[in-house]
């Protein structure tokens, strides 16, 4: 398996230009969360010995993986990570409480509005998205977003000079 800093260092090959990752600051939040919408229904009840009574949905069981996923990648991200996105999963609940039309309307209208964001960074970039070449940047390009922000916050230095020697700067 490959380690985080050649994941990201893919992945930015395809994000370069500065106004493209601002778009996708928006858009793959946009797109995870609405994915957590669509795969909060059907919901279940289990009885966990440790937990008692749950409930449980498919987006709960891909946030599971996903997050262990991430943690095994890094453990700073990916704690951040399964924290922002057990948020995504418990504020998709509500939206997957509607009826099926609105829950439907409501999860493919962040959808669409997610990738729309995605082409227009794209276009920017001038170059086409990383799962296109590789589907796994559908679970890399959250980490990505994640992994930006701590640049910016002048946090994970180490790992930003290391997705640029590989990658090459961030073009304004």
């Amino acid at each position: 398996m490959k380690n985080v800093q050649q994941y990201l260092s893919e992945y930015a090959d395809y994000h370069r230009d500065q106004r493209n990752i601002y778009t996708h600051y928006i858009g793959i939040p946009l797109i995870v969360f609405s994915v957590f919408c669509l795969l909060s229904k059907p919901v279940f009840t289990v009885s966990l010995p440790v937990l008692g009574s749950t409930i449980i949905s498919p987006a709960v069981v891909v946030w599971l993986i996903g997050n262990l996923f991430y943690l095994k990648l890094d453990v700073k991200l990916g704690v951040v990570m399964a924290a922002v996105t057990a948020a995504m999963v418990y504020f998709a609940m509500p939206i997957a409480a509607n009826s099926v039309s609105v829950w439907l309307a409501i999860s493919v209208g962040i959808f669409v509005g997610g990738w729309a964001l995605q082409f227009v960074g794209h276009h920017f970039e001038g170059k086409k998205p990383a799962f296109v070449d590789d589907i796994m940047g559908l679970a890399i390009g959250p980490l990505f977003v994640l992994a930006e922000l701590s640049f910016e916050l002048g946090l994970r230095n180490d790992l930003k000079q290391e997705i640029e020697k590989r990658s090459g700067p961030v073009r304004s």
